[in-house]
Parts: structure tokens; sequence; C-alpha cells
């Protein structure tokens, strides 16, 4: 399985309620977030970014692609703090 690192790590709100912010560094911790910890809607977006991440980790996709799906699932679900 590859893990390759982002360019540029992402922040996103960890817990909605709690306002604790987390930042996601790779395809690995990216998947897990979306299957553990996502607290919005698992609406297409989510979905994509899922498959985005899990292309990633099997190395069909680069990091960059998974990227740029969690972001915009991110942004769908409000939870976006740095890109």
């Amino acid at each position: 399985m590859a893990n390759e690192k982002f360019d540029q790590p992402v922040t996103v709100v960890a817990e909605l309620t709690g306002g604790g912010h987390e930042t996601i560094g790779d395809a690995a911790a990216c998947l897990d977030f979306l299957l553990r910890r996502w607290r919005g809607k698992r609406s297409e977006k989510h979905r994509a970014a899922v498959q985005a991440c899990a292309d990633t980790n099997s190395g069909r996709r680069p990091a960059s692609f998974a990227r740029k799906a969690f972001i915009v699932a991110a942004r769908e679900a409000a939870i976006l703090v740095t890109s």
C-alpha cells in the first residue's frame, strides 16, 4: 500500500460540538477520518473522497487526487479549516 504524503496537509474540524481541529497529511489518515470520524452527511462527495483515498492507498492515483476530493467533501460538510 502506498502512503504518499499530501503536498500540504488539510485541517478540518474534527468534532462538530467541541470545535477541535485535526490535520490530515496523507491518504491513509484521510481515509481513516472519512470512515471513522466523519460527522457530516455521507453524501456523494464524501463517497467520492473515500474512493479517491482508497485508490491512492492502492497506488492507482496520486496523493493530490485524494487531497482534492477530501477538500471538496470537507467544504460541503462545512468542516474545512485550511486547504
